[in-house]
């Protein structure tokens, strides 16, 4: 199994690829990966941004080159990576492309323990999520979109058609599952609603008692 890293952050390792392509400052390295679309899948902003690069200056994965100055624009500090930092690339891109680790999404807790709530509960939250997973399908296309018409050649939007693939995937199981609830086609559904009705009748039971008599 893959050690941890020194360095685990994501957009740590968007700012060394975005340095292996040529030298730039922080501004440009941001203005490049949001050109690309690529803070659609990873958190960028810049006070993370910043810090991400003094923390690669400190590991030595990229160095500083110079300092420049447009006009009256403040003075921008110009980094290029470094040969430790190219080594990190290589060794980091092929652990997360050639390996596979066990994720714990919070879809699938949910689905190990809705057992808990009415069928019909479930149902109604199943059809609110497909209703979400449609929005993110029409957004990611429209990410595409602007990407492409600013000239991104789609090398640089496969995390987007990954994104799009398991967002379909998901939507088409959410779907499924719901109405295979709803019909009863679902093997076990018949039980998970007879126990949710005597807990409601328990329950009713309950109150009558504890209701004092006039």
């Amino acid at each position: 199994m893959p050690g941890r890293r020194a360095v685990a952050n994501p957009l740590a390792l968007a700012v060394l690829v975005t340095l292996s392509e040529r030298p730039m400052h922080p501004y440009e390295m941001a203005a490049t990966m949001r050109t690309r679309g690529q803070d659609a899948s990873i958190r960028l902003n810049y006070g993370s941004l910043y810090g991400v690069v003094e923390t690669l200056l400190k590991r030595g994965l990229i160095e500083e080159q110079e300092v420049v100055r447009q006009g009256r624009r403040p003075e921008r500090t110009v980094y290029r990576i470094t040969d430790d930092g190219r080594t990190e690339v290589d060794e980091w891109l092929s652990q997360l492309l050639g390996t596979t680790a066990k994720e714990f999404p919070q879809f699938e807790a949910g689905l190990s323990l809705m057992g808990v709530l009415p069928p019909e509960r479930v149902v109604h939250l199943l059809d609110q999520r497909v209703t979400k997973l449609q929005e993110r399908l029409s957004e990611l296309d429209a990410i595409v979109a602007v990407a492409t018409g600013n000239g991104v050649p789609r090398l640089f939007l496969t995390e987007m058609d990954y994104e799009h693939a398991l967002v379909d995937a998901d939507c088409a199981f959410t779907e499924q599952l719901a109405r295979d609830i709803e019909s009863e086609r679902l093997d076990g559904v018949e039980f998970w609603k007879g126990f949710h009705a005597d807990r409601m009748h328990d329950d009713d039971n309950d109150e009558e008692e504890e209701t004092p008599t006039p």
